[in-house]
């Protein structure tokens, strides 16, 4: 087992995360135990965040103390993932769908490290008073905004990083994904610094890891 970010691992093709809950899955993920730790299976086809370590992002702000906004959580999966390696931060987890936060809510229940929001990302002052401090904002929305939501969420809390997850097909499906990844670098590159940005095939089709600061 190979440590190739703080408290991100690798053994063979996959990836894992030492679990802060034993005993307990997420998704139905792998255990693996090493010397008498347990890991979790880290799937790149189901976190897109796994998807860009395995592209061999360089560029890694979410570490054991990072205080994350992770907008667009869904039911929590890659939340939890953040919650093993972030366990002496905090992940303010921001989800608008009544049904995929029932089963987030499921997940922050056993782990303390983990605040369910139940909020529109576009409306960053519904959930100012609970945020109460984070140096990372990460963002994966399927909505034809994404950018402009990025953009005003990373503004309003003068956030230091940024991952934005880009979903070019849920920007302009009759675009080519490349040009739109095009036009979003563009933008970004107005007020931020890209530190990398890759293509997220074969795990994710038509998306983008852009890391910015």
């Amino acid at each position: 087992m190979k440590e190739i970010f703080p408290s991100i691992y690798k053994e063979g093709k996959w990836l894992y995360t030492k679990n802060l809950t034993p005993g307990k899955r997420i998704s139905m993920e792998k255990l693996h135990v090493v010397n008498g730790i347990e890991y979790r299976s880290w799937n790149p086809y189901r976190s897109k965040m796994a998807a860009a370590i395995l592209k061999k992002c360089s560029h890694m702000p979410i570490r054991d103390d990072s205080y994350i906004l992770y907008l667009g959580a869904a039911n929590g999966t890659t939340a939890s993932y953040f919650s093993d390696i972030a366990t002496n931060g905090m992940i303010y987890a921001v989800e608008i769908s009544f049904q995929a936060m029932r089963d987030l809510l499921k997940v922050c229940k056993e782990r303390k490290n983990t605040l369910p929001i139940m909020g529109d990302a576009r409306r960053p002052d519904e959930y100012e008073a609970m945020v109460e401090y984070f140096d990372v904002v990460y963002q994966d929305i399927a909505q034809r905004d994404q950018v402009s939501i990025f953009f005003k969420n990373m503004k309003k809390f003068d956030a230091e990083e940024g991952i934005l997850m880009v979903k070019a097909r849920s920007i302009d499906v009759s675009m080519k994904p490349e040009k739109v990844f095009g036009k979003v670098k563009e933008e970004l590159r107005n007020d931020f610094q890209i530190k990398e940005a890759l293509p997220l095939h074969p795990y994710a089709r038509d998306h983008m890891a852009i890391f910015v600061e």
